[in-house]
């Protein structure tokens, strides 16, 4: 009934001096509704690619016509977040072959149908062979240093105290002008659940951090300062909120703060254009900051530069490039095993560490290992690291929002503590969208450079003080907490590769260990259920710095509220994948559930027609 009833007013009511347009418009409609798997994603691109070849407003008119009639976001959402991010997915489909990986990519990242494709075979080119005898980094047992970790903070500096905190778009906590009722729930002054964070609560945070880690010798920041508001984020609010960050962490901590771009910290959200992308300066993004500057410019937001006073290099990455809803990877079908050169940067920076005996730290958004890594890069990081695991004294990422850890092996497939070379913190977020917020503080050892131990600060939302004035105060300490259930660790150690792979075996034997670090996911802010299936998942995803091995794959079918993927065959963990639950990605996926699963009453029907006549009557 459903499909008769699509096709039919399809085929009579659109204007007969638009016989193709109609015909085009018909075919989309009946590709996303029979779009449940990946070679009927392939088949649902036909048409997808023939409507962005008439231009790219007919291809963004489109979608955001079925976008706003089904209701499946403010009209304000859909249309500023596919007026921004649709002409780049029109781009990229009008560049591609559909049949060929590309778009397997497209389907795997926007679409969320298809799983990504193997590894394309390639050996990251590295200049020299590894040391017969490699320098030896050995503790003198001296007091550790402190580091601060920050991340995702996404400011959103048009909070409105008392404005609606549980509204109908992706966050709230703003004075949206198709919203002029009397908020159900008024958003107190310092955050609330479904909002970004107003500044008063990143000046608390910064505050506090300086107080607490007064003799911190430098701090980190992995990335995403832009709120999540993508639909209407651009050029100037970006560059804006960057330099106003900048400022408040310049003024609010006395020691020097290494940045990394985030995904959010560009407009449009999601595309950082490849150099080979023949029209990129149309998307040109932004970085604020006169840390290396040089470098960034050449580079694509990767530098390196030495901590004051130390033997350590600080090699920063830009991610993004092995991010899959960067839909600036997708408009062309050669392979690029290192789009924009970050690889080769890494591999130079690391054989200028080892050359000169020093030790680096790298930091980054999106962890390698991470469900939204794309796995041809994420493979080829891992040759970088497993051939420089002795100059690597720690790597840094944010991203998820959650407090979690990678860890790298120099055989996945013989997983034990001998084989772990590698070990990958990520701080939770400011922003309490997933859960209490939060940073982290570590204890690094001043002659190996490694942690030693990681401390987690946060501030209790659900305190009755917090509205008045955030009380930070310390969560945990890796070491008190985890040590215990680890007795190999001794207590001149750092907390090496091999301490948290012995500790994945702890957790995957006790359940109680295991639920402390699923309540420390969320700071006891978000808690999800974790069952055994999702906890043996979860462990396979903690041992897993290749994306390749981290066990989730893409489930047909969207949650409404954000994009998630899930364990194969159970109901286990549901993983948020960052914070792009109002990308266009969003929008195509509810857009095939919605039309793949629901029945049209009439009156969506007539609307849609009205609506899509006006559009076709212009082609």
């Amino acid at each position: 009934m459903r499909t008769q009833a699509i096709r039919s007013w399809l085929f009579f009511a659109l204007l007969p001096s638009s016989c193709t347009a109609r015909d085009l418009l018909a075919e989309t409609l009946t590709a996303f509704e029979n779009a449940v798997d990946c070679k009927s994603c392939h088949a649902l691109l036909v048409p997808l690619k023939a409507l962005a070849e008439l231009g790219n407003s007919a291809f963004v008119d489109t979608i955001v016509t079925l976008c706003e009639t089904l209701k499946l976001e403010d009209d304000d959402v859909c249309q500023g977040t596919v007026g921004e991010q649709g002409p780049i997915i029109a781009q990229d489909l009008r560049q591609i072959s559909l049949s060929g990986q590309t778009g397997t990519l497209i389907c795997d990242a926007v679409l969320g149908l298809c799983q990504a494709p193997a590894v394309n075979p390639h050996t990251v080119p590295i200049p020299e062979a590894a040391p017969a005898n490699p320098k030896v980094w050995n503790s003198s047992g001296n007091a550790p240093f402190q580091v601060l970790h920050f991340s995702d903070v996404h400011i959103d500096r048009q909070y409105t105290p008392g404005s609606e905190a549980n509204c109908t778009k992706p966050i709230c906590c703003r004075n949206f002008a198709d919203d002029t009722s009397t908020p159900t729930l008024p958003a107190g002054p310092n955050g609330e659940p479904k909002c970004d964070p107003p500044v008063s609560l990143a000046d608390s945070m910064l505050e506090f951090a300086q107080q607490t880690g007064s003799s911190a010798n430098f701090s980190i920041f992995t990335g995403d300062v832009v709120e999540a508001a993508v639909w209407l984020v651009n050029k100037s609010e970006v560059t804006n909120d960057l330099q106003d960050f900048n400022s408040e962490m310049a003024a609010k901590l006395q020691a020097p703060v290494f940045p990394s771009l985030g995904n959010h910290d560009v407009a449009p959200v999601n595309f950082f254009p490849r150099n080979t992308t023949s029209n990129a300066s149309d998307f040109q993004w932004r970085w604020i900051g006169s840390e290396a500057a040089s470098q960034v410019d050449h580079l694509s937001g990767s530098y390196w530069k030495m901590a004051p006073g130390m033997n350590l290099r600080i090699i920063s990455l830009n991610t993004q490039y092995w991010y899959k809803l960067n839909l600036g990877l997708y408009d062309s079908d050669t392979l690029q095993p290192d789009p924009n050169g970050i690889l080769a940067f890494l591999v130079e920076s690391l054989q200028a560490t080892e050359d000169a005996d020093q030790r680096a730290w790298i930091i980054g958004h999106i962890a390698p290992g991470h469900v939204d890594a794309l796995h041809d890069q994420s493979n080829y990081y891992n040759q970088i690291i497993q051939r420089y695991k002795n100059s690597i004294a720690g790597q840094f990422f944010g991203h998820s929002h959650q407090d979690q850890f990678e860890i790298a092996y120099s055989d996945y497939s013989n997983q034990q503590a001998a084989t772990a070379i590698g070990f990958a913190s990520l701080s939770p977020a400011l922003t309490p969208r997933s859960g209490n917020p939060a940073f982290k503080m570590y204890d690094v050892d001043p002659d190996t450079f490694e942690v030693v131990d990681i401390k987690v600060y946060t501030t209790n939302m659900s305190d009755p003080s917090f509205q008045t004035t955030p009380t930070w105060e310390l969560y945990y300490s890796a070491r008190d907490t985890y040590g215990p259930l680890v007795p190999s660790l001794t207590a001149t150690e750092s907390l090496s590769p091999a301490f948290w792979h012995n500790l994945t075996e702890v957790f995957a034997k006790n359940e109680s260990a295991f639920q402390i670090y699923n309540t420390f996911l969320s700071r006891d802010g978000a808690v999800v259920a974790c069952d055994d299936t999702c906890r043996n998942t979860t462990i396979c995803g903690l041992r897993a710095m290749r994306a390749e091995n981290n066990c989730n794959v893409v489930m047909p079918g969207i949650n409404f509220s954000r994009r998630h993927v899930r364990a194969p065959a159970t109901a286990g963990r549901v993983y948020d994948l960052g914070c792009e639950g109002s990308g266009v990605g969003n929008i195509m996926q509810k857009l095939n559930v919605y039309l793949s699963s629901t029945s049209i009453s009439s009156e969506i029907t007539a609307a849609l027609r009205k609506r899509l006549e006006s559009i076709d009557s212009s082609l």
